[in-house]
């Protein structure tokens, strides 16, 4: 356990420094200043999400558009023609 007097280290080269939140003003400071980051971090997920949403919808309108005249032409000629299905089988002998 650490004494209140105890210095934290808080790099490689020596620097120490105490940490000491007691104060109301800093309580409210702290608490702010995360809400603000919680704020700005929200507002930077909304904003991949909407460019992300935008991307999308670019790529599906860009599929949807060169596969048209495909998709006319399956409406114009539905599967139904002649299918031939079967087996082959093969005698080595005559070969």
């Amino acid at each position: 356990m650490r004494d209140n007097d105890e210095m934290v280290r808080l790099d490689g080269n020596g620097a120490r420094s105490r940490v000491n939140v007691s104060g109301l003003l800093d309580k409210v400071l702290t608490f702010g200043a995360g809400a603000v980051l919680l704020i700005v971090g929200l507002m930077f997920s909304l904003l991949m999400f909407a460019l992300a949403a935008t991307v999308a919808v670019l790529v599906l309108g860009f599929l949807w558009w060169k596969t048209r005249v495909a998709r006319r032409q399956m409406r114009e000629q539905p599967p139904g023609g002649r299918i031939i299905d079967g087996e082959v089988i093969r005698d080595s002998r005559f070969d």
